[in-house]
């Protein structure tokens, strides 16, 4: 059981140390930025096309010798790694050209690892992507963040209030490149499973921001006679205790998915469990802060009151 948790009547001045969590959080973006830019991502067979095989042994294996088989029989660009335990191997292939089956590669492949390795090695599985359909995938999931964020910059703006959208996209910007940054330093794979994992990152950061907006808006109509910092910051604390509690519920079945999940949904719930973290730190620390830098106030959020027609009492 998860102990209770009440923040309600929390006076944290997050606010007051926006220019630090900023600073820190421009720091970390521009260091995912650069390991993007230096690194790249580790993109699997998804994105950039060849043939996965995955073989499996009665008993454990060394990788380094299955790499010599295969460096032997021509496949010295075979990368190979444990899928699960050390009696699951993965082989990715990069396409070759001079290859006219790309297909019939897994059984050059079988047949190269019989010959001179353990007994009893056995073909699990075989996956096959075309270069241009690996590209094509790469691309279109670019666009996909992108029309995400987009769509979400028109949504906020027409529900809130447009220096309130252009927040929000900061703050998911924020969250998905940190995200890609973590990935890029590890060189985890970055297969289809992780792209669905950072477009749910998004809807997750998202969620969490609007409440806090939310928040600030009502706010905002109640607290009428303090500063603008002092009814942001305590949006913030009053939703405190639902950010934290939605996050460490969602760990908790992260960790669980990536603990029993298996191999194959790792990489997914790696890519998640970054993304709520960091998720989580922008909708305390990044979300008030940015409409804060941006001019949003009272009078930005409350309607002009009209000549003659007394004001509605909240």
């Amino acid at each position: 059981m998860l102990p209770h948790l009440n923040f309600a009547d929390s006076n944290i001045n997050f606010l007051g140390h926006r220019k630090v969590a900023v600073g820190i959080s421009l720091v970390l973006v521009l260091v995912s930025v650069a390991l993007l830019a230096t690194r790249g991502l580790n993109f699997g067979i998804d994105f950039t096309g060849g043939t996965l095989v995955e073989v499996g042994y009665p008993q454990a294996v060394e990788l380094d010798p299955i790499r010599q088989q295969l460096a032997d029989n021509d496949f010295d660009r075979a990368t190979v790694q444990y899928f699960g335990t050390s009696r699951d191997v993965l082989i990715r292939l990069p396409p070759r050209a001079d290859d006219p089956d790309q297909a019939a590669l897994s059984n050059e492949v079988l047949r190269a690892l019989q010959s001179g390795g353990p007994d009893g090695v056995d073909l699990r599985r075989v996956e096959f992507v075309g270069p241009a359909v690996g590209e094509e995938l790469r691309e279109q999931g670019g666009l996909a963040m992108i029309y995400a964020l987009f769509g979400i910059l028109i949504y906020v703006a027409v529900r809130f209030e447009w220096r309130f959208a252009v927040g929000a996209v900061l703050a998911l910007v924020h969250d998905v490149t940190l995200t890609l940054g973590f990935f890029a330093l590890t060189q985890i794979e970055f297969d289809l499973a992780v792209l669905a994992a950072v477009l749910a990152v998004i809807g997750y950061s998202l969620n969490d921001t609007i409440v806090v907006y939310d928040r600030i808006r009502e706010n905002f109509r109640i607290l009428r006679k303090e500063t603008t910092e002092f009814v942001m910051n305590n949006a913030v604390n009053k939703t405190l205790s639902r950010t934290i509690v939605t996050s460490m519920t969602t760990l908790m079945v992260l960790l669980a998915l990536f603990v029993l999940g298996g191999a194959a949904l790792n990489n997914f719930a790696i890519a998640l469990i970054v993304g709520v973290i960091v998720g989580t730190h922008s909708s305390i620390f990044i979300a008030a802060a940015a409409a804060l830098m941006l001019g949003v106030d009272r009078k930005v959020l409350l309607p002009v009151k009209k000549e003659g027609v007394e004001e509605e009492t909240p």
